[in-house]
């Protein structure tokens, strides 16, 4: 793989309803979304979500009693590419992290869950590409790109503390904010020379740190009233944002919450 440590390469929709998340989903962002789990999965249902042009934009665990019983819940979750999961992992339970899930083999790679210490969660993985295509990039992550996940909000406690924790572990960079006001500073971050995202201040109508993913849809109105339609809830927004398109927040039908981003027509 050549995407740099650190990128988002990967977006994971744990959901109670794989069927309903299809048709939301399809509705909203254009997503098809697999009628039945990768027989690789080994057992587990776990689908995974096609663009239109063909390539995957991420997966679709479905939640079984047993993860319920443990207290998964609905929610989108991000992959970051390290090399080394096994000492990426020893380092951050160091640096007082949580470690959810440990190194753990996968057809596709070796995986791990974890969380940062302000308690937000993420995946860390070393995937293993298709036979001939080793020099392969993950494209999950776009800046420009309809369908692709285009932005990596990052809303924690201690989002100096945050910012620092991603540098160390995973070469972040941390460049330029945006003035919010009462809300705080959104501070820009980068990979390389790459904006993946912002870290924020939890705000007080939010219970944890978290991360939101903002998708990108081919119009915002569209995509707004989609949601709606299709039994999701619209919590903030559309607004516009700097560059003139707009973002926007919501709830899927299943409960994860998400983000939208792209233009209005």
């Amino acid at each position: 793989m050549t995407n740099p440590k650190g990128s988002f390469i990967w977006y994971e929709l744990m959901t109670r309803d794989p069927d309903g998340a299809a048709r939301f989903y399809g509705a909203v962002v254009g997503w098809t979304i697999a009628a039945h789990g990768d027989p690789a999965a080994g057992g587990v249902d776990y689908r995974m979500i096609g663009r239109s042009d063909g390539d995957q934009a991420g997966g679709v665990l479905a939640l079984n009693a047993d993860m319920l019983a443990g207290g998964a819940r609905p929610a989108w979750l991000g992959y970051l590419y390290t090399p080394d999961v096994d000492a990426t992992v020893a380092a951050i339970g160091a640096d007082g992290g949580s470690v959810h899930m440990p190194p753990t083999d996968l057809p596709v790679g070796r995986i791990a869950m974890l969380a940062d210490p302000q308690g937000a969660p993420f995946y860390v993985m070393n995937p293993i590409p298709p036979a001939g295509q080793e020099d392969m990039d993950s494209d999950a992550f776009s800046v420009t790109e309809a369908q692709h996940v285009r932005w990596n909000e990052l809303m924690t406690s201690d989002p100096d503390a945050a910012i620092a924790f991603y540098r160390r572990h995973f070469g972040w960079g941390q460049e330029g904010a945006m003035d919010m006001g009462a809300l705080g500073a959104y501070r820009f971050l980068q990979v390389g020379d790459v904006g993946i995202g912002a870290v924020m201040p939890l705000m007080p109508e939010t219970p944890a740190s978290t991360w939101t993913f903002y998708i990108g849809v081919d119009d915002i109105d569209r995509a707004a009233a989609a949601v709606a339609a299709a039994g999701g809830t619209v919590t903030n927004g559309p607004m516009e944002i700097p560059g003139g398109e707009y973002a926007m927040n919501g709830i899927d039908p299943q409960g994860a919450a998400f983000g939208l981003v792209g233009p209005r027509r």
